[in-house]
């Protein structure tokens, strides 16, 4: 299986690639997709690798689609990593 490209996540077109998370030798593709149908505003966090992909749950709930952006940068890589051990 080859890596998603940047720009697209299998079954999630709306979903934005935010980087990429490598350590040893594996990377994962990080990708943010927000509900936007109904307020407040939600969102969740993707993590592809060429052999799977993991997904979280709703876990961004805001007022509005700027403030869910803002928070989920707000998450430094090492939390990114630790929330994708989580889903294993």
């Amino acid at each position: 299986m080859t890596q998603p490209s940047v720009a697209e996540l299998p079954d999630l077109p709306g979903a934005r690639f935010l980087g990429d998370l490598a350590r040893g030798g594996v990377t994962w593709r990080v990708f943010f997709e927000i509900n936007t149908d109904h307020a407040p505003v939600r969102g969740r966090v993707h993590f592809a690798s060429e052999a799977e992909q993991r997904a979280t749950g709703w876990i961004f709930v805001e007022p509005t689609e700027e403030e869910l952006l803002t928070r989920f940068h707000e998450f430094s890589a090492l939390e990114l990593w630790r929330l994708l051990e989580s889903l294993a």
